[in-house]
């Protein structure tokens, strides 16, 4: 099975090399539209570094590759380009989300695959992850009754990355609601059975990163590495960073400001769907250690499913009887075991067979929430959430 790879960076050689060969041992990257050509070698295997070929555009590998299915993993900015270019092609395609970073994007996108044979699996993993289908299962045969309302929370003990790469650059990533929230917002709609319809959404700016420490400033070149708690000596030794290198400041003018946009330290959105029903959602980026927790708390008037990934339990309580029921779920798994789920349907979809249940207008959609959130945290009010298939 061929693969062709628009940006080899360390998510895709992760998927690549791990749920990818899992699901499919066959697999071979043979074309690859990447930049740093020298890196992505290094990157590949053994057999996959002497078979790629790399190609200046997306279109000339398509041409002369001869590819049985398309990976697009680019910085996040140039996932819609790339994928309204893919939308051309009769090719299988994986998209890692978000799947737009703007509402023209979105808008652009949406055009791109109205008429498009082109089949899409969007990296939404926690909407196939085992934990989050059990919930699904047992919503929809009547855990809750109907479901009224939700809960979801993200407490992310990786959120310095945010700050310290690539991630920092607001023209890249277009906030953290994007980057994070369009996940939980997916799975959310995905439990309720119904479309996010309306946000109200807060954020908190600068009150823990990002500030005026000079440009391009790293720990290695600080004095300040003794008292810094995010000095790789102060991590290691408190074991509170998700890695222990010398790493950009999250504390520098690089982070960005409130007026040229930048990332936040948390934020929070109360959500209307179409059925009538309503939720909350907060992620809070400065948690660390056993603080990890991301999960939700669906509720009706029958009962209540709650379930968190990081503790790998569900627990199912009924209002008007005497049970609750506790269920673990494995552990060690890519993404809780989604990325596995959606790397099956990628390749099932390669085969001709089966459907995807993360679709191109499922992506699309969580951009639609995601950028009606961010509007309505910066001008401080309720948004209404434009619904693909709607035009203007």
């Amino acid at each position: 099975m061929r693969l062709g790879v628009v940006g080899f960076g360390g998510r895709t050689c992760g998927l690549v090399y791990g749920p990818f060969r899992e699901a499919e041992p066959d697999i071979q990257v043979v074309g690859i539209v990447d930049p740093d050509e020298n890196g992505v070698r290094q990157k590949l295997s053994e057999s996959d570094r002497k078979k790629a070929v790399f190609y200046e555009t997306l279109e000339e590998m398509v041409c002369k590759a001869k590819l049985d299915a398309l990976v697009i993993g680019s910085r996040c900015n140039l996932h819609a380009p790339y994928a309204i270019k893919a939308a051309k092609f009769d090719l299988p395609l994986y998209l890692e989300k978000p799947v737009a970073v703007s509402m023209k994007q979105a808008n652009d996108l949406e055009d791109a695959f109205e008429k498009s044979k082109c089949k899409v699996v969007v990296s939404f993993p926690l909407r196939t992850s085992p934990l989050c289908a059990f919930a699904k299962d047992l919503i929809q045969n009547g855990a809750v009754g109907n479901p009224v309302h939700i809960m979801a929370w993200n407490y992310v003990t990786y959120g310095t990355v945010y700050w310290e790469e690539l991630y920092r650059d607001y023209k890249i990533t277009g906030g953290l609601f994007l980057q994070k929230a369009t996940h939980d917002f997916d799975y959310m709609s995905y439990l309720m059975d119904s479309p996010i319809t309306r946000v109200g959404a807060m954020a908190t700016f600068q009150k823990v990163f990002g500030g005026k420490k000079p440009a391009g400033l790293v720990c290695s070149k600080c004095g300040e590495t003794d008292t810094c708690l995010e000095s790789p000596i102060n991590r290691k030794r408190n074991n509170s960073g998700w890695h222990n290198n010398d790493h950009h400041c999250v504390y520098s003018l690089d982070c960005g400001t409130t007026k040229t946009g930048t990332n936040e330290d948390a934020s929070s959105a109360v959500v209307e769907f179409a059925s009538g029903a309503h939720g909350i959602y907060t992620q809070v980026f400065f948690s660390r250690r056993d603080a990890a927790a991301r999960g939700s708390t669906v509720s009706g008037y029958l009962g209540t499913v709650e379930f968190d990934w990081y503790e790998n339990s569900l627990r199912h309580i009924r209002h008007h009887k005497p049970f609750s029921d506790i269920v673990k779920a494995g552990s060690g798994l890519s993404h809780f075991g989604g990325d596995l789920e959606l790397a099956y349907d990628f390749f099932n979809l390669v085969k001709g067979k089966g459907q995807s249940r993360t679709s191109i207008w499922t992506g699309i959609q969580s951009v639609y929430t995601c950028l009606a959130a961010r509007e309505s945290a910066l001008k401080n009010r309720f948004v209404k959430v434009r619904q693909t298939g709607q035009s203007g």
